[in-house]
């Protein structure tokens, strides 16, 4: 560790103070134009000065010259006059010709020094690796399959996504962090690629061995009654657990279990969940597995999940709608459950495996040390590796881990620090095996590996290749990308559209829309609240994880077929099982699987702003706010940025009472000036999903609590002004959207830049963003088209 350390520091504080002294000489760009000073002066400056300025916006705290930290106030200030907002429509009349000379000039000045600074330091500035994206390089760079991302810190979020720059800190914590977990992976690898046993198994397990071992004991593990293991729809935590699956070792594992379901209640199945955990009640948090339906014959369920040691499976009914059985004495009575007329699900078998994701030991031995000879022992510390010229051997193993770590050629020059850690440890007398080690660990501390290698300008060929595979894969590029990055090819359009079209098609192409919805659509967050089960009943973990299968189903679908971009707001079709297809109140979908099912003509659902996990996200799981939902729809799906407020203008909060509507509270909230022209943009598309409670499910009217009984509330009015056309209900909001597909796609391209190239859009990319649009639009902007418009833009291809 001692060696990594020092040498990560070595070269990191370098670095970090060439990045300071860069961006110290871009502190100050060209002077205001002092027609633009004068216009503001004259028409803005009465309103917008010292510390009661309306909406927090004081002009007199503006740079005289331009400062990164100050442009997006100019830009709010551009945009704003642009769209007639200021000055406000009760102030006095402006000529347009001096609106339009003032946006000229605003917008060359802004451009001008965007331009600039783009070429010296370009868009992007010292951009890293993700978390996932660490740990899936770290993956296919040694073979292994543990899991690291959770080894590290939670990472800030600029506009929605961890992969921009502006948010990637660097601090000794991190450093330090990124060290321990190069260190854990390194072990693995090492540990596997030395070990002459293979550590993968499999076994039968009979229905004796799931059930309670003493019958007469009650416990919360299933009971054996006649051939099977019978586990009953119980509220008591943990009840189902199957300490036979209990993991000897941290690693994946895979259970196969033969089971069918018992006096079900609802359509002749029982729905249930599997978890995992270490079940006893000091440690009550569980990890969802997967989830499925029980019929009444016999059927496979197969399952995979990763295991620390400890750890293991939890079997149950899960089903919210279901009756529950009764606790006797605080634990499950042997035999006494059953009889409650409760559903519940019978194992007769189960195969239980160790398995591995990442590659075999054989290969992962070819990977670490190439075609060396190694004579392996069944403790890996005693495998011994003797090459006839140890120094010669580290070199070539250094030289080949180097070019693919660093995702680019590599010069023997540049490699000089690595040989000379390694020689030095072999020098000493290490074990050469250790020694490589050495090695490999300062390669992956560096910078190098950390960050992507890009200059000012435009790209070259590998780093093309890096930001492609990371956008599309969040891993590094294959074989194939490395192929095409040496010969050239990724400069040419055409080539790198057949690349893009290539991995969408590569199996791992099913995780960019997994990956880049968990961030665009706040997927990621969908644990964060619960439904309150008193006001919404019939919520549980098989709804919320199937609306996530729901989205992200939906959005493959759009990006295989290049679907148009506005069948994100309104569609004829989405993807259901029967639990979550019942929960919607959707009639004749069968099966535990997801499958694409066509709306009925009255369904009140279709896109992405109807589907239970975008509602659940933009709620807090008690009550619904308009402005919380119509704040996400702006900004997800219309690519409007709201500010905040001003800090003088208190929140509003919904009447938990329904005493009053929430309209009826922000009518009165946007009487304030410094209020309403943020809330006429917003308030819109919250009103218009209203009819969706915290839960995702449709209601004509809001609900309240009236003691311990729930009761109807006020009606609710989901219609509205979008800008100055009249919704009166949703499907009327939708059919709006729908007429704005350029807007649409605009947000979409935007999203997938920022996600894409670590970066914003500036004000200097406007122009580029509409060629995007207007290239993807001799595909009636279909989704596909779009990411293909934004890989081959400019932005993309440039710093």
């Amino acid at each position: 560790m001692a060696i990594s350390i020092k040498y990560a520091m070595k070269f990191f504080i370098p670095i970090f103070c060439v990045w300071v002294s860069l961006i110290s000489l871009r502190a100050n760009g060209e002077e205001t134009p002092e027609s633009v000073m004068q216009f503001l002066k004259k028409n803005c400056q009465d309103c917008h000065e010292g510390t009661d300025a309306d909406g927090g916006f004081d002009l007199t705290t503006l740079s005289a010259q331009y400062s990164e930290k100050d442009s997006e106030r100019w830009v709010r200030i551009f945009d704003r006059v642009k769209q007639g907002e200021m000055p406000p429509p009760d102030y006095e009349i402006i000529p347009d010709q001096n609106k339009q000379s003032f946006q000229g000039a605003l917008g060359d000045w802004i451009k001008t020094n965007q331009i600039q600074e783009h070429q010296e330091l370009g868009r992007v500035r010292g951009r890293r690796l993700t978390n996932l994206q660490t740990e899936r390089t770290l993956h296919d760079l040694l073979g292994i399959d543990i899991p690291l991302a959770s080894l590290m810190a939670e990472e800030p979020r600029v506009d929605g996504f961890s992969t921009v720059a502006k948010g990637q800190s660097m601090s000794h914590f991190h450093l330090q962090q990124h060290l321990e977990v190069v260190d854990t992976a390194l072990e693995e690898a090492f540990r596997r690629a030395l070990s002459a046993k293979d550590d993968e198994w499999s076994k039968e397990i009979e229905a004796r061995e799931i059930a309670r071992k003493n019958p007469k004991r009650r416990t919360r593990e299933p009971e054996m009654i006649g051939p099977h293991a019978v586990t009953w729809s119980h509220r008591l935590v943990f009840y189902g657990r199957l300490p036979v699956t209990t993991a000897p070792e941290d690693g994946w594992y895979r259970m196969k279990l033969k089971v069918k379901c018992l006096k079900p209640q609802i359509n002749g199945t029982v729905w249930c969940t599997i978890r995992s955990g270490e079940c006893y009640s000091m440690a009550p948090l569980m990890f969802w597995v997967d989830s499925f339906e029980a019929t009444k014959t016999f059927k496979e369920v197969t399952v995979e999940a990763w295991l620390p040691k400890g750890h293991m499976f939890e079997v149950r009914p899960g089903d919210a709608r279901i009756k529950k059985g009764q606790t006797r004495g605080g634990q499950v009575g042997s035999g006494e459950v059953g009889p409650q007329n409760v559903p519940g699900i019978a194992m007769e078998s189960m195969t239980l495996e160790r398995f591995h994701k990442g590659m075999t030991n054989k290969e992962l031995r070819q990977r670490l040390f190439g075609d060396l000879d190694i004579k392996l022992s069944v403790n890996p510390t005693r495998s011994i590796i003797r090459p006839e010229n140890p120094v010669g051997a580290a070199a070539n193993l250094i030289r080949s881990f180097a070019y693919r770590a660093f995702r680019r050629k590599v010069s023997n020059e540049s490699l000089k620090h690595y040989f000379e850690i390694v020689n030095e440890s072999i020098k000493n007398g290490d074990k050469f095996q250790d020694s490589i080690k050495a090695g490999y660990r300062a390669i992956l501390c560096s910078p190098r590996f950390m960050y992507f290698t890009e200059q000012p300008g435009e790209l070259d060929d590998f780093a093309i290749a890096s930001r492609l595979s990371y956008m599309l894969w969040n891993r590094m590029p294959d074989l194939e990308l490395f192929k095409s990055a040496m010969s050239g090819d990724l400069k040419d359009p055409v080539k790198l559209e057949e690349q893009v079209e290539r991995m969408l098609n590569h199996e791992y192409g099913q995780s960019f829309v997994k990956d880049f919805a968990q961030e665009w659509l706040d997927l990621r967050l969908i644990d964060f609240t619960e439904p309150d089960r008193k006001l919404y009943p019939g919520f549980d973990l098989i709804v919320q994880n199937s609306m996530v299968e729901e989205t992200e189903q939906f959005l493959q679908y759009l990006v295989d077929r290049n679907s148009r971009i506005d069948y994100v707001v309104d569609s004829k079709h989405t993807f259901l099982d029967n639990r979550l297809a019942s929960y919607y109140g959707i009639e004749g979908v069968r099966g535990d699987r997801m499958k694409r099912v066509k709306l009925p003509a009255d369904s009140n659902r279709g896109g992405i702003l109807t589907q239970g996990s975008v509602l659940k996200v933009t709620a807090n799981g008690t009550t619904t706010s308009p402005v919380l939902r119509g704040v996400w729809v702006s900004e997800r799906i219309l690519g409007e940025h709201i500010p905040p407020p001003p800090e003088n203008v208190p929140a509003i909060e919904p009447d938990i009472r329904g005493a009053k509507t929430i309209r009826d509270q922000l009518e009165k909230h946007k009487d304030d000036p410094n209020c309403s022209s943020c809330h006429q943009k917003m308030d819109p598309p919250g009103f218009a999903l209203e009819n969706f409670d915290p839960s995702g499910r449709w209601r004509d009217n809001y609900v309240k609590m009236k003691g311990r009984k729930k009761e109807k509330g006020l009606p609710v009015d989901s219609s509205d002004e979008l800008g100055d056309e009249v919704f009166k209900n949703l499907d009327q909001f939708k059919a709006l959207l729908k007429q704005r597909p350029r807007k649409l796609a605009k947000n979409f391209a935007e999203k997938l830049v920022t996600y894409g190239t670590g970066g914003s859009p500036t004000f200097a990319d406007r122009p580029e963003i509409q060629k995007i649009l207007d290239n993807a639009a001799k595909d009636d902007y279909g989704v596909r088209s779009l990411v293909k418009a934004v890989v081959v833009s400019p932005i993309f291809r440039q710093k």
